[in-house]
């Protein structure tokens, strides 16, 4: 069986879980979900906890109990405490600038980028260089952040480009004649 899914999800303050069937409700003071289980897994509310199982005793019940007790653990952190991902900018002349839903970036080339921010998603400029997505989904939060980075992602061999806040590029040496 597997291990992940054997772990009850504790439920914070604040947050609200229902189960209709194989359907899902979480609702916190950050928002709410809703998600529709896979068919060969159960999960019950009990003692201020959510517990799955796999209702297939196959091989891909067992599975699936272990990624759906993840995804609904991902859920209930959304909806308490939120996501966030932090990316860089490096490079001369790299900026954001976050403009109500719009997020306008200039990366070096010879028009300025501009990012239409999904429904769900807020992003944060703290700095001109820096740019703080935050979310309660961790799929979009994640998306989201790969898209701005696709942009103009960091080379090799000075560098720049949009990173992580946590990501370190390995640097190559440049060509010797």
């Amino acid at each position: 069986m597997s291990r992940i899914a054997k772990k009850p999800i504790d439920l914070p303050k604040g947050v609200e879980v229902s189960v209709n069937g194989q359907q899902v409700t979480v609702k916190g003071p950050k928002g709410s979900f809703e998600y529709e289980v896979h068919p060969t897994v159960t999960v019950a509310v009990e003692d201020n906890r959510i517990v799955v199982d796999a209702a297939d005793p196959e091989k891909t019940g067992y599975a699936m109990a272990g990624t759906m007790r993840a995804l609904l653990n991902n859920m209930v952190t959304g909806v308490s405490q939120g996501f966030e991902r932090k990316l860089e900018l490096v490079g001369v002349g790299y900026r954001a600038q976050a403009q109500g839903n719009k997020l306008n970036l200039t990366l070096g080339f010879s028009h300025p980028v501009e990012y239409a921010v999904p429904e769900g998603v807020t992003i944060e400029t703290p700095s001109q260089t820096e740019v703080v997505v935050k979310g309660i989904d961790k799929q979009k939060v994640g998306q989201v952040a790969a898209e701005i980075r696709a942009y103009r992602p960091p080379e090799p061999y000075k560098g720049k480009g949009v990173r992580y806040a946590d990501e370190r590029i390995i640097r190559k040496e440049a060509k010797k004649k």
